[in-house]
C-alpha cells in the first residue's frame, strides 16, 4: 500500500547539502545550481539591495537560497535569487511570508514556452503571496 503525503515547510530543512527546493503542488521541486552568468546577475541584483538596506534600514537585502514561507493553496515556500524583506527576522529559519522585492534570474533552461508559462506561474504565485515587484 502506497500512502502520499505532502511535502511541509520542515522538509525543506532536510534537504541534502547545497540543495535547494520550493514546495509547489505538494512536493518538493528541487532547483539546480545556476552558472556564471546567472550567478554574476543575482549576486548583482543583491548588491544594489544591500545598498539600498544601508540606505534606507528599510528591510533586509538577502542572497539566493534564503527561504520564504507563504500560503496559497499550492505553494508552500519561495526561493528567489535576490529578495528585500521587510518583516521581522527568524534567526537561522525561513522566513514568514513573501519578500517586498523577489528577483528570479533566467538559466541556460529558463527559455522556450514551457519555462515562460512556468515564469508566469511563478510571478503569480509572488503576488499573491504579497511581493510588490517580482
Amino acid at each position: 500500500m502506497s500512502i502520499k503525503t505532502e511535502a511541509i515547510f520542515e522538509d525543506l530543512y532536510h534537504l541534502p547539502d547545497n540543495c535547494k527546493a520550493e514546495i509547489v503542488n505538494g512536493k518538493l521541486v528541487l532547483m539546480s545550481p545556476t552558472g556564471f552568468l546567472p550567478g554574476r546577475a543575482g549576486g548583482e541584483i543583491y548588491a544594489n539591495l544591500r545598498d539600498y538596506e544601508r540606505l534606507t534600514k528599510s528591510g533586509y537585502a538577502l542572497p539566493d537560497n534564503v527561504g520564504f514561507i507563504v500560503n496559497l493553496p499550492h505553494r508552500r515556500s519561495l526561493s528567489p535569487d535576490a529578495a528585500f524583506y521587510t518583516g521581522k527576522p527568524t534567526g537561522g529559519k525561513f522566513l514568514n511570508g513573501a519578500p517586498m522585492f523577489a528577483a528570479e534570474v533566467r538559466s541556460e533552461n529558463d527559455y522556450g514556452d514551457k519555462a515562460e508559462k512556468d515564469m508566469a506561474s511563478k510571478r503569480r504565485d509572488y503576488f499573491a503571496a504579497g511581493t510588490l515587484v517580482v
